[in-house]
């Protein structure tokens, strides 16, 4: 699913962020710094990206409990059968909860997505099984640090969502 070629430097910040003190620092610096890049960019590009040559989606959600939108930068998995969609992981650097976005799209799976600054309206829908197996795969060869993830996780699933173009007319 992915041919995305690394450099050194990209395996490196990579891999601190498999780190327990790199994904720490990671969750808490990188979505604001990412916002900014991304607005400086005019919506073309964020640092995730820049420095580590992973694929980031900007989602936009509607709080489950606020019913206010919420943006989150993610990394994304392409799916190979159907290039217009793409999953999202719901590993929340290993910590021990799900991430708020995944709270949203259970409660309301409707969701703005901006991928290089082309911004779509998908649907999310949380899947399981051979397709979960699929993308499971295609997310650790991705970003191997998604294997570390599950390890320290222990029995903790994560949740994996298929997001899906929306026609204009059906939002």
């Amino acid at each position: 699913m992915t041919s995305q070629k690394y450099t050194p430097f990209n395996i490196l910040l990579q891999k601190i962020a498999t780190t327990r003190p790199g994904a720490w620092i990671y969750a808490r610096l990188l979505p604001s710094l990412d916002r900014l890049v991304l607005k400086l960019s005019g919506g073309r590009s964020d640092l995730t990206t820049l420095v580590t040559g992973l694929p980031v989606v900007f989602i936009t959600t509607t709080g489950a409990r606020s019913g206010l939108a919420r943006t989150q930068p993610l990394l994304y998995i392409q799916d190979r059968l159907d290039p217009a969609s793409f999953a999202i992981i719901a590993s929340n650097w290993r910590q021990k909860h799900y991430p708020a976005w995944y709270h949203n799209l259970k409660a309301n799976p409707r969701a703005r997505c901006s991928i290089r600054g082309q911004a779509q309206e998908y649907h999310a829908r949380e899947i399981s099984g051979e397709v979960y197996e699929r993308f499971w795969q295609a997310a650790v060869s991705t970003y191997f640090g998604y294997a570390t993830y599950k390890q320290r996780l222990g029995k903790r699933h994560i949740p994996i969502f298929l997001m899906t173009p929306t026609p204009i007319d059906q939002f």
